[in-house]
């Protein structure tokens, strides 16, 4: 962590970039998507198509903007890139200002059918080839035996006391709160360094070790290492950091001794359902592959067809099976994982951040993700799969 004498001495150094960089840390913390793509009346939807024998599509509703997309739009392109010195930093910071844009476009778009699908698309990607090879490569297993540690007996409450005790071993605050908003169990908030719990869900032990390696192991780690940078764009995201995010999330499951066949079959059936939204799937088309050909219970269907269907057409869900790929690969040629833990960041601007680093205005991280080096996987599948994904 930087010290106040060796911060100032930066800030003057590089006057003009640390004023670009506060600019933009005011504009962006208005711009959480996941605080808006989640639709605010899921229960009574879902209820709506189990009653129509999954043939009418739901009419979800999302919570209104708290901004001026528009002003939102102009301020950041308002931003005079030119006063920065150094081309590289200035490039990094035109591609950071396209990349918030781009998701200003995501947010004003949501629920409005194409135009949010192709705004995500230009955020987010589409799956490959590949993706959808590697997705149905791991559905080729046969399902393991379920175990009691699979059996969903935990309350909201129960699962607040087991992340407050894991978190025991991490020097950050965890500030939990339960929404009945999200679409996921558990989630991070960025922008307010929460932990969201799903009110009134029920989770098995498997499920609270997975979501306190993955939300408490990277996303927490990454969001509070982020914050003790003296730049703020490592904390608010540099562009295209989801995949690798993602991935770390997975990968600290799988180190964790928390992953398994069913939860990486989860991730291969997001791609084929964001894949599905390439095809032109309705919703009822995505559900009906999920549960009605691969025989999916149709609870968790739902989801993974509510989690690429939501806003219009989402395709986040693809990136978490190639980001846990690309992380595994790094780690499998003993790449080590500081500087994708620096805060919100992305493998594709690796160099930037050592070059940002060599310039003082990168620094080492505090806070380590600690299942990284547990290496409590003891499942032989998992490896083989691992090992052969393209």
């Amino acid at each position: 962590m930087i010290g106040e004498k060796e911060k100032h001495e930066l800030v003057k150094e590089y006057a003009e970039l640390f004023e670009i960089d506060a600019d933009l840390d005011r504009l962006v913390s208005k711009i959480e998507l996941l605080s808006y793509i989640n639709p605010i009346n899921i229960e009574k939807e879902k209820n709506r198509f189990f009653a129509s024998k999954y043939t009418v599509e739901p009419d979800f509703k999302y919570p209104k903007l708290k901004f001026d997309s528009y002003e939102l739009h102009r301020l950041f392109f308002s931003q005079r890139l030119e006063r920065i010195q150094d081309d590289r930093i200035r490039k990094l910071y035109q591609e950071v200002i396209y990349y918030y844009s781009n998701m200003v476009q995501c947010i004003e778009t949501i629920g409005k059918g194409k135009n949010f699908y192709y705004n995500s698309l230009r955020v987010y990607g589409t799956p490959t080839e590949k993706d959808v090879q590697n997705a149905r490569f791991i559905l080729h297993f046969a399902d393991e035996p379920t175990s009691t540690e699979m059996e969903k007996v935990f309350s909201a409450e129960e699962a607040k006391h087991y992340f407050e005790d894991f978190v025991k071993q991490y020097d950050f605050p965890l500030n939990i709160k339960f929404s009945t908003h999200i679409a996921a169990e558990a989630m991070v908030s960025n922008s307010t360094q929460s932990l969201l719990i799903k009110k009134n869900n029920k989770f098995s032990k498997n499920q609270l070790l997975t979501l306190a390696n993955h939300e408490i192991g990277v996303h927490l780690v990454t969001t509070y290492n982020g914050l003790l940078q003296p730049l703020k764009i490592f904390s608010n995201g540099l562009p295209k950091n989801v995949e690798t995010q993602e991935g770390l999330a997975v990968f600290s499951e799988y180190m964790g001794g928390a992953l398994t066949l069913k939860r990486l079959k989860e991730l291969a059936y997001r791609v084929l359902a964001t894949d599905s939204l390439i095809k032109g799937y309705s919703f009822a088309d995505t559900f009906d592959l999920i549960y009605g050909q691969y025989k999916l219970n149709r609870d968790e269907a739902f989801t993974i067809t509510l989690r690429a269907h939501r806003g219009g057409g989402f395709t986040k869900d693809r990136l978490y099976l190639s980001g846990l790929r690309k992380i595994y690969k790094r780690y499998q040629r003993e790449e080590g994982m500081d500087n994708m833990l620096i805060g919100k960041v992305s493998l594709d601007y690796e160099e930037t951040i050592k070059y940002l680093k060599s310039l003082g205005l990168a620094q080492p991280i505090t806070h380590q993700s600690y299942s990284f080096n547990a290496k409590l996987n003891t499942n032989k599948t998992l490896d083989f799969i691992l090992n052969n994904l393209k």
